[in-house]
């Protein structure tokens, strides 16, 4: 009884994880609740349903018109159950529920906004050629029959007749079902651009993307963002697209035919339902393995990927120590994880395969033994057997729908936790109030911090204890010590990235605060952008931008790249020193009140560095510097020395000694 408990509650929790990363594209999920999207699903059913069956009397009205005789000789099944339908409690019931759906949807017409009501009508469309083309499905049922007779009756005339309507349906099918693959795959990457949109955006919201990324890569529980917004993504939209539309179809195809097939043999049909709930359980069960496999397959092969990308990423700096052995075998390692996980996928998709295919197998015998029985008494004639094995195998196809995609819902089940999970997190912390239960203000003139603790997050370990100071305009500051100390911890506490564990800091607003590190970023774009990074592009001119360039010893750089909109490698094709001459143009361009550099002139000779400084003293900066030479203090008014004990001594640099 436990056991089944939590098996529910299990199946219960898969849902509410499949229904947050799905109903927000079709409805707001803090407006409607998930019946109420199922239910808007079933409206949708209904209205087309609706459509079709009054399209299908308005053709039927037309073909009696022009063609009486061709209808009622091979479509007279068709006109008695449209005629049956309207002339009983059917029509209305199938009035009512259009009704109904319509009137679902127009209640909920204000949370349709904002592109919604599009995304409801490709599925609408989609859902439509779908019952399209069962409905032509179910008719060649009946062709199919009367074609057997011809053949075996020997009528050439009539044989050829009905061969021409079967070719006839096939060419009205085939163009339908291209136009429900293509407004299918446009659904997809329509749902996949706006879950993508959606995930970036909270991921760059409140420096969730920072906070995801660690400096420990143990104190984050979501391996690869990367590759959950990209990989995950694009799985889950086009796999949640073929498990819905092949719901929907199966729901068609069973009602479209067992009506058919009970008509035919009601003993076919109750041997159907059973044979068919004995090996959906049997398979069912055996699949459970494969969640959990799949999901350690999505998680090895991303992590053996960003081995790849680390490589391609520091090739020069690996090529430098030639450290290709110790690359190698991590990467073999990453491989191995990956191989063997395989192995256990390779054994249990086996398994469930040859019980799949065992059951197909068997299903084949099922028509023959029961239906020959009745075809050797002479009750039915030979197209009828055939329709019935037609009827069977459709009925059969819809009711093992989720035993055949067994695999393929394994992978999707393991896709939905990896991409929920990644999507809570970023939420949690996008909707996180800034400076909530923070010891840090912002938008103030200067930078004072009070008795300031300091611990990396997650750790115990004071590495500053008490720390007292304040910068105001037009002051400077240098942060010396020891290699570890903490001088890095303290300028990320000053850029608001770590908090203290007590005391306050007040800072500059966004933006009148730029951190350079050692090593610049460099960012995916053009030279323009590498210069004008964060601002807008459109700030400054062509010339503004080359006369920077060269005030910082880069005027080379415009000549070899006269045309400032050139995309390059710029990481690979920079050097380090002038990746940090680029990244004081970037500072000099965006003018903010404080500059945090963190050992920024680290690759630059004295010269340079001392030309560097002095264009920020010229332009009124505020400097807080990191760094090891000498030569720093001249640029300096203060200087922080940090023990790596959690102590400090804060002095003027006339009584600093670096030799002490």
């Amino acid at each position: 009884m436990t056991t089944t408990f939590r098996n529910k509650s299990k199946f219960f929790y898969q849902i509410q994880k499949l229904r947050k990363l799905s109903q927000p594209f079709f409805l707001p999920i803090d407006q409607c609740t998930g019946i109420q999207f199922v239910w808007l699903l079933l409206s949708l059913l209904f209205i087309v349903g609706g459509i079709v069956l009054v399209s299908l009397t308005g053709l039927i009205s037309f073909l009696e018109s022009i063609q009486p005789i061709l209808l009622e000789k091979y479509f007279g099944g068709v006109v008695k159950t449209i005629n049956t339908i309207w002339s009983s409690s059917w029509g209305l019931l199938f009035s009512g529920l259009f009704l109904i759906g319509s009137a679902s949807f127009f209640s909920l017409r204000k949370q349709l906004k904002n592109k919604r009501w599009l995304h409801w009508l490709f599925l609408g469309v989609i859902v439509l050629m779908l019952l399209a083309v069962n409905g032509i499905n179910a008719g060649i049922g009946f062709i199919a029959r009367d074609l057997t007779n011809a053949l075996v009756e020997k009528q050439e005339d009539g044989f050829y007749r009905i061969l021409g309507i079967y070719a006839c349906c096939f060419a009205i099918a085939l163009p339908i079902r291209v136009s429900q693959i293509f407004f299918t795959y446009k659904l997809g990457i329509i749902w996949r651009e706006w879950l993508s949109k959606s995930l970036v955006k909270d991921y760059m919201t409140n420096k969730a993307y920072y906070q995801l990324n660690p400096n420990d890569e143990e104190q984050t529980d979501v391996d690869n963002p990367d590759q959950r917004i990209t990989d995950d993504t694009r799985a889950f939209t086009g796999q949640s697209l073929t498990f819905t539309l092949g719901v929907f179809d199966a729901l068609l195809t069973f009602s479209l035919n067992i009506l058919i097939l009970w008509s035919i043999s009601r003993t076919l049909t109750f041997s159907l339902f059973g044979y068919a709930a004995f090996a959906t359980t049997i398979l069912l069960i055996a699949g459970k393995n494969l969640v959990k496999i799949d999901f350690d397959q999505l998680r090895y092969e991303a992590d053996f990927r960003y081995g790849l990308v680390h490589i391609r990423d520091n090739a020069e700096s690996i090529a430098f120590y030639s450290g290709e052995n110790p690359e190698r075998s991590e990467t073999e390692r990453r491989l191995g994880e990956v191989v063997r996980n395989f192995n256990l996928l390779i054994i249990w998709r086996v398994i469930i395969d040859v019980m799949r295919r065992s059951i197909n197998y068997a299903g084949n015998f099922f028509p023959y033994l029961i239906m020959a029985i009745p075809y050797f008494n002479g009750d039915i004639d030979y197209g009828r057997f055939i329709q019935a094995s037609f009827a069977f195998s459709m009925v059969e196809g819809s009711l093992f729908f989720i035993v055949n995609q067994i695999e393929e819902l394994a992978k999707f089940t393991a896709g939905i936790g990896r991409l929920e999970g990644f999507q809570s997190k970023v939420e949690s912390i996008s909707q996180e109030k800034p400076n909530e239960n923070q010891n840090i203000t912002t938008n103030y003139s200067s930078i004072l911090i009070k008795n300031a603790d300091l611990s990396p997050p997650g750790s115990n370990k004071t590495i500053i204890k008490d720390l007292s100071l304040s910068i105001d305009t037009n002051e400077s500051l240098l942060v010396v010590g020891p290699s570890g100390c903490g001088k890095t911890s303290l300028l990320r506490m000053i850029s608001g990235l770590w908090e203290p564990e007590t005391g306050h800091i007040e800072k500059p607003k966004t933006g009148d605060l730029l951190f350079i590190p050692q090593k610049p970023y460099m960012i995916l774009g053009s030279l323009r952008e590498q210069l004008c990074y964060p601002t807008e592009v459109d700030k400054f001119s062509d010339d503004h931008l080359l006369s920077v360039l060269n005030e910082v010893n880069l005027s080379s750089l415009s000549t070899r790249y006269p045309n400032l909109d050139v995309k390059q490698d710029w990481p690979r094709i920079l050097s380090l020193g002038e990746q940090q001459r680029l990244a004081f143009a970037r500072l000099l361009l965006n003018s903010p009140r404080f500059a945090v550099l963190d050992e920024a002139t680290s690759a630059l000779d004295i010269e340079t560095e001392k030309k560097l400084y002095n264009l920020l003293k010229k332009r009124d900066l505020s400097m807080i510097s990191v760094g090891h030479r000498p030569s720093l203090k001249d640029f300096h008014q203060n200087i922080l020395e940090l023990s790596g004990n959690g102590n400090w001594k804060l002095l003027t640099a006339e009584n600093y000694n670096f030799n002490n």
